[in-house]
């Protein structure tokens, strides 16, 4: 019996050292890559970087105010492409679709998020880009919200069925109809949560590169509007640090600390969101 208990504990000892183990290594190899953007990427950052276009090939200083500014134009409009989409599809889902029909959207939602992202910059690329002659900021925004609307999709129904359905059953006992039920009752329930599917969906697409390569490529200078080609950090970042100037490699690490703060501080507004309560599924908490 001694001998039983004792290869218990040691069993024991060992998985829990061994789970410990694993854990430290997942939070250091995070640790690690945000000290490594902190050290390279906060010490290279100045005012000029967010005031100044780039400077000339050979001369160090400028900035990327151009690629502050493109990344929220493109970020802006997939916003506005892949959220509605997907909260109105997820919200069918949840309330509308029967049981087959739910399948196969399912089915379909996941198989949209699980293509890879340089396939849906061709796509863009040949449907927009190569039919219009030209880069765009515009396309660059569609290939984005593409990919958003996965995401979006499945994180909205997901919070929706999360909520109980006493309150639809009690909002239709009172005359209310099934759509008014879900606008005035059933989606404000969950909004927080939906809100944060929102922001954590903005942060997975902010730091695409491969999409944006096809669709509005790059610009040294302003971009003269939304039809017209485009610097994005994620980009600048790609051709700055391939490039064989010392400089540009510092710049490179800027943009990628700024990015990197971007996501970061995106979510954890996500996550103080939904800390102030919702109802959210065990997976998200």
């Amino acid at each position: 019996m001694t001998f039983f208990v004792i290869r218990k504990k040691l069993s024991n000892i060992f998985m829990f050292s061994l789970t410990g183990l694993c854990t430290v290594m997942t939070a250091g190899t995070l640790f690690f890559i945000l000290g490594y953007l902190v050290v390279h990427g906060a010490s290279a950052l100045n005012w000029s970087f967010f005031t100044k276009l780039p400077a000339p090939v050979g001369e160090t200083g400028g900035g990327m105010a151009n690629a502050i500014i493109g990344s929220g134009k493109v970020l802006f409009l997939a916003t506005l492409i892949g959220v509605p989409i997907g909260f109105l599809g997820g919200v069918y889902l949840n309330e509308y679709a029967s049981e087959g029909m739910a399948f196969v959207i399912r089915y379909a939602t996941d198989l949209l998020n699980g293509v890879p992202s340089i396939v849906i910059g061709i796509v863009v690329y040949t449907l927009m880009v190569h039919p219009m002659g030209h880069f765009s900021t515009v396309a660059g925004g569609v290939a984005l919200g593409i990919m958003m609307i996965p995401i979006a999709v499945r994180s909205t129904e997901e919070f929706l069925h999360a909520v109980p359905n006493s309150l639809r059953e009690a909002a239709m006992a009172l005359g209310a109809t099934k759509w008014k039920a879900i606008v005035t009752v059933v989606i404000p329930a969950a909004i927080r949560g939906i809100i944060t599917g929102t922001l954590l969906d903005f942060a997975r697409v902010a730091g695409e590169t491969a999409p944006l390569l096809f669709t509005c490529l790059n610009n040294q200078y302003w971009s003269s509007g939304w039809n017209s080609p485009s610097a994005t950090l994620p980009v600048m970042i790609f051709t700055y640090a391939i490039a064989p100037y010392d400089d540009w490699h510092r710049q490179a690490w800027a943009a990628g600390f700024v990015l990197l703060a971007l996501v970061l501080a995106i979510n954890v507004t996500a996550r103080l969101v939904l800390s102030r309560g919702s109802y959210m599924p065990r997976g998200m908490a």
